[in-house]
């Protein structure tokens, strides 16, 4: 397991050490390429081989800034996480699962990078719209070569870092009002789908995108969260997309998902 930190890290590795498993804790950025190849070498090393990839590392940005007025450095710094360091994660531990003519591949994507939406979140769409396609285009690839690839793209799911912002804006209400089963998704609903993709269950699939999203891709056929404004004019009203009849975006919207919440932090590169 590796992450920027250990902290959480430690706590997942000892859950697991109880259960019998060898868990082998590293630190390294995702969008550094030394670091990724230091813990893929450290993986093997440790453990011999490499069976599964699970590339969850993900950044985004809740500022709502609009597509004419964002900036480079966030562009690249979304990119670089959510894109590049899966892309480089891929490529390390794809030679090594190609050597041996087996293994899997994970990626996790998100329902925003299968459709259009208002949510002034363009970096983020972009780079999980071009992490699907690069799953479909590896598991085509490398499909004769005894490697599988695969990704589970999530609908709205809940997790305790953004619970507290999106409860007390009522966000998690409105979407789950427009969700199919009525309801936001769960962290641990993500959990099956990955360990079913990554196991022998699912031997004969490959290229595959799957959605867990409450059935909102098939409802409407992309995905709609309220659109977030960074420009706000208390003296005007507010640009409301036709897909939200009588949601009226309000400030705090900024604030809280930006880190305005105590426990609610989005880390933003330095201009």
């Amino acid at each position: 397991m590796t992450a920027r930190s250990t902290e959480m890290l430690e706590v997942v590795a000892e859950r697991c050490r109880k259960l019998g498993s060898k868990v082998t804790v590293v630190t390294g950025d995702v969008s550094v390429e030394a670091d990724v190849i230091r813990v893929v070498e450290t993986a093997i090393k440790e453990h011999g081989k490499i069976d599964s990839l699970i590339n969850n590392a993900g950044v985004g940005d809740m500022r709502g800034v609009s597509p004419e007025n964002f900036d480079m450095a966030t562009w690249n710094w979304i990119i670089s996480v959510d894109l590049n360091g899966a892309f480089m994660y891929m490529r390390e531990v794809g030679r090594h699962m190609l050597e041996r003519q087996s293994g899997n591949i994970v990626n996790i994507c998100s329902i925003m990078g299968s459709g259009a939406n208002e949510s002034n979140i363009i970096a983020y769409t972009a780079a999980k719209g071009a992490l699907r396609n690069l799953t479909l285009q590896l598991g085509c690839e490398w499909a004769d070569r005894g490697v599988r690839v695969n990704s589970v793209s999530p609908g709205f799911i809940i997790t305790e870092m953004v619970r507290p912002a999106l409860e007390m804006l009522g966000m998690d209400k409105w979407i789950a009002s427009r969700t199919p089963m009525r309801r936001v998704g769960e962290l641990e609903e993500i959990v099956g789908p990955v360990m079913f993709l990554a196991s022998d269950a699912a031997s004969y699939i490959t290229g595959h995108d799957l959605l867990v999203d409450g059935g909102t891709n098939a409802s409407n056929g992309t995905y709609q969260i309220p659109p977030i404004h960074h420009e706000w004019n208390k003296d005007s009203a507010p640009r409301v997309g036709k897909g939200y009849p009588g949601i009226q975006p309000r400030p705090d919207w900024y604030e809280a998902l930006a880190g305005g919440i105590p426990g609610i932090h989005y880390p933003m590169p330095e201009a």
